[in-house]
């Protein structure tokens, strides 16, 4: 292959890559402020805040599937340099996000007591209160989720991940200064944390839309332009082709979401110690794949751009690049944190069995990370650009379900096939049957996607 002539050049991979990086950092970073932050509010507070978030993220998994299915579509048109249906799409998305989103906003509030004690059950009483207060709160920001959600997705989708990262970084500023004013300054409960993320949310949006709305050729690329948004017209040709992106990407998500929460309650029977182990090794496996998570983005985007413009050759080209990417920045990543890892945990305060158990997921985790992570979930993301999302949404289903949930419990009655009897560890140490299943799941799913990408069927899908 000519590479001269590519539609995407090294320094172009490597300027729409960095700033998703960054991105994928500073909201590692802001979910970990807003912990310590809702902390100091008592546990009370922590256990409202927690469970509305387990609900809270099924709905945002809503958008940001949406927001896929739009950015798929619109990168292939930027391929196609047809600014006109890239522009369309850009406005058809934010139309279908703003009405899904204000319906969501009117049903929970309708029926927030319903959804409360019908989720969450029987709660101590300081612990709804929370509840109630920070869920509506955060209701009334599912609007500027949705619509920074979308706009952040569609400037990626023309190539441009540098306005994404600096929206990101205005987003951390406003959340974590508008968390310490009503927090510590004005000493407000629960809704001290809810209104920084509706206020930096609505500004994030309010800042993308502007500049999506005067969007120019980025680096030679179509630009992705919402002129004329404020006639509205609802083209469902359209919307159909995001949807056929963004259903299958959303029940994906959200099942597996479900599978994460079914999970939890398998951590949770083996105790305290299991629990906070887990949280802590959850932490770190975000740090693990934070550039595998940034490579597979910018896979979304090239991938999109090249059958748009019908180069199904570059398609596998970059597709094989980019994973070659996030397997060494994976592997960089994970080095120091295989060598510091004991000495992270140990700034959790944790008890020495505790941090044990937590340095065994980490590393088991980390060590797999490196060897199966990129192709499970990162090279994917190729066949979801190319419009294949049916069989991604099949197989990670599947996945989930049989082998991540199965395997758990399998491994949970057996003790790991005797492997917690064998090593002498306490009891607690059961917990980890949840992360080996994982990474048998890892292992499936990179199996069956690169047995589809071999076949090259995906590339003969029609979106546009």
């Amino acid at each position: 292959m000519d590479t001269s002539s590519l539609l995407f050049s090294n320094t172009d991979l490597l300027n729409l890559i960095w700033p998703l990086i960054i991105e994928q950092l500073l909201n590692i970073t802001l979910g970990i402020a807003d912990i310590m932050m809702v902390a100091s509010l008592g546990e009370a507070a922590v256990s409202g805040v927690s469970l509305v978030d387990a609900v809270m993220v099924l709905v945002i998994q809503v958008f940001a599937a949406l927001g896929t299915g739009g950015a798929v579509v619109a990168s292939q048109y930027v391929g196609k340099k047809d600014e006109k249906l890239a522009g369309e799409t850009a406005k058809q998305l934010l139309y279908s996000l703003i009405i899904i989103s204000v319906f969501l906003v009117v049903l929970g509030f309708l029926s927030r007591s319903w959804i409360l004690s019908v989720i969450f059950g029987s709660i101590e009483a300081d612990v709804y209160a929370a509840s109630q207060k920070y869920f509506v709160w955060t209701l009334f920001s599912l609007p500027g989720i949705a619509l920074y959600s979308g706009c952040a997705a569609l400037f990626r989708a023309q190539g441009n991940s540098y306005v994404s990262m600096l929206i990101s970084v205005l987003i951390n500023i406003l959340n974590i200064s508008g968390n310490a004013f009503f927090l510590f300054r004005l000493h407000w409960g629960v809704e001290g944390v809810a209104l920084p993320t509706l206020i930096s949310r609505l500004i994030a949006a309010s800042v993308l839309i502007v500049l999506l709305y005067g969007a120019k050729e980025y680096h030679g690329r179509t630009a992705v332009s919402i002129k004329g948004v404020g006639h509205v017209r609802l083209n469902f040709r359209i919307i159909r082709k995001i949807l056929y992106v963004g259903i299958p990407s959303g029940l994906e998500n959200g099942v597996f979401q479900i599978g994460k929460i079914l999970v939890l309650s398998i951590v949770s029977s083996y105790g305290t110690s299991a629990i906070a182990a887990n949280a802590g090794g959850n932490t770190m496996a975000m740090l693990e794949t934070l550039p595998g998570s940034a490579c597979g983005l910018a896979i979304l985007t090239v991938v999109g751009q090249c059958i748009g413009a019908g180069r199904q050759k570059e398609a596998v080209y970059f597709t094989k690049k980019i994973t070659a990417t996030a397997y060494v920045s994976v592997f960089i990543i994970n080095i120091p944190i295989l060598l510091f890892c004991s000495k992270i945990l140990s700034f959790y305060g944790m008890s020495q069995e505790t941090t044990r158990l937590a340095w065994l997921m980490s590393v088991s985790h980390s060590c797999f990370s490196i060897f199966i992570w990129p192709l499970a979930f990162a090279f994917p993301n190729a066949l979801r650009a190319a419009g294949d999302t049916a069989y991604t949404m099949t197989v990670s289903i599947l996945s989930m379900w049989i082998l991540r949930i199965g395997f758990s419990y399998v491994f949970k009655w057996t003790g790991i096939f005797g492997l917690v009897e064998f090593m002498n560890w306490p009891a607690s140490f059961g917990a980890l049957c949840v992360w080996y299943a994982m990474i048998l799941d890892w292992l499936m799913r990179s199996f069956l996607f690169v047995r589809r990408f071999s076949k090259g069927k995906w590339k003969e899908r029609k979106l546009i």
